[in-house]
């Protein structure tokens, strides 16, 4: 990845892969949760972690010898699911692929504990190109005889379709008597896990595989694997947005976050981008390039185009705003309409006020945020700073080019402008005099390339 961030941290649509797993892995209700990490990621793997909202456990890998050693380090995390005992599944997934679904983790967990009491399943997929991938081989009943790496295996068994996604989901205490079991004699020195494919299949036991969509399993290895991972999950994020009754004009032109949230009969146009934590209501349109984020815009409301809406914003329904129009940590009201160049920020506006070109609520002044009240009904004139704290009563009317600050009671009439002057004949008197300064300049300028 050519990163300081750990791989599993960095973000497809806006979380990151290990939130992605964690969160799928939650729809099991699993009791513990134990991550494997590399020395030195612990805090920053833990802090992205809690954001995913599950319970779980830290063990650290010193040495990265092989994905059976990282089970391995999770054993004293899960004890009581192995050994004497003990009893539980154990579902091992990785961290890398944040396209896994929760419903494929619930037909696994359903698979194994199905008729035929599999002892170890192993999700597996096609992929349209085998190259790279192990093969799960295949004894006439279905069951699996072990996994075979692509540089190990036959002109036979790389003929093989079927390939090994890595997740496993087994029953504890025979999945840890199988990992104490591994050895490492191979090329790396490693202790494979896909091992215990073939151990279990020895052991007379049930070995079987589950399948899986080949893009569910992409595994994240670069930048590149980065960037399809976030365009396979924008595409998945479109088709729930459209199945779910909203329109979007150029769909591949939309990209969501994993949790926004659209209702029905919701119109996006093209080039929209919606960051984390944004909601849209029933009937509310957002109009071309606009960004949205940490935001809620109500029934019926029009956003855009080429707005942005910060964290903290509230637009109420029916509520209007328009080009190039920024708001953060801010209310608007029912029917309230800013519909050009503006600012509004840290700010509460009544219903169905009206902000004029060029506003701005001047919030900040260097040191501390201050709050902007604009009361319901209020008319608040183009190119107008508001000053806050600055209380604009119910109805009141703002002047155009005022800077306000204080308190405006209800229903007032409020300008704030410096003294306007006259003088005739003096635009013509300007010129002349601005001609002959240049004049008088361009001879002097030729006098000196003279001497």
């Amino acid at each position: 990845m050519k990163s300081r961030c750990p791989k599993v941290l960095h973000k497809v649509a806006g979380r990151t892969m290990l939130g992605h797993v964690l969160a799928a892995a939650a729809h099991l209700t699993p009791e513990r949760v134990a991550i494997v990490a590399a020395p030195g990621m612990e805090p920053d793997v833990e802090a992205a972690a809690k954001d995913a909202g599950v319970p779980f456990q830290i063990a650290v890998q010193q040495d990265r010898l092989g994905t059976g050693h990282a089970v391995a380090c999770a054993k004293a995390a899960l004890d009581g699911f192995h050994g004497a005992g003990g009893a539980g599944d154990v579902l091992i997934v990785f961290g890398d692929t944040p396209l896994l679904r929760p419903e494929t983790l619930s037909a696994m967990r359903a698979a194994r504990r199905g008729a035929r009491a599999t002892a170890i399943l192993g999700l597996a997929f096609r992929p349209g190109d085998t190259a790279r991938y192990g093969r799960v081989v295949t004894g006439p009943d279905g069951q699996v005889e072990r996994i075979v790496e692509h540089a190990d295996a036959s002109e036979d068994e790389r003929r093989i379709g079927l390939c090994n996604a890595g997740i496993l989901l087994g029953d504890g205490p025979v999945l840890y008597d199988l990992v104490d079991r591994l050895g490492n004699d191979n090329f790396k020195g490693e202790y494979y896990l896909t091992d215990v494919f073939a151990m279990a299949h020895d052991d007379g036991l049930q070995v079987r595989s589950a399948e899986a969509d080949p893009h569910e399993v992409l595994g994240v290895d670069s930048r590149a694997g980065l960037a399809r991972a976030e365009s396979l999950m924008q595409a998945r994020l479109r088709a729930h947005a459209l199945d779910g009754g909203a329109t979007l004009a150029d769909p591949e032109s939309v990209w969501f976050s994993w949790d926004t949230e659209i209702g029905r009969d919701v119109t996006i146009e093209p080039n929209v981008v919606f960051g984390p934590g944004v909601t849209i209501e029933d009937e509310a349109e957002i109009r071309a390039f606009c960004h949205l984020e940490g935001a809620h815009v109500g029934t019926g409301a029009i956003v855009g185009p080429f707005a942005r809406l910060r964290p903290g914003t509230e637009i109420g329904a029916r509520a209007r705003i328009g080009n190039f129009v920024e708001t953060k940590n801010a209310v608007l009201g029912d029917g309230a309409k800013a519909n050009h160049l503006s600012y509004i920020g840290d700010a509460e506006v009544g219903e169905a006020a009206n902000i004029g070109a060029g506003t701005i609520t001047c919030n900040y002044d260097g040191i501390a945020k201050y709050r902007t009240t604009i009361g319901p009904g209020a008319f608040i004139g183009s190119n107008t700073a508001l000053v806050a704290p600055v209380n604009v009563g119910a109805g009141a009317i703002v002047g155009a080019g005022s800077a306000i600050g204080g308190e405006i009671e209800a229903d007032e009439i409020a300008v704030v402008r410096g003294r306007e002057r006259h003088a005739a004949g003096a635009a013509s008197r300007f010129r002349e005099r601005r001609s002959a300064e240049k004049k008088e300049r361009e001879a002097r300028a030729s006098r000196g390339k003279e001497d």
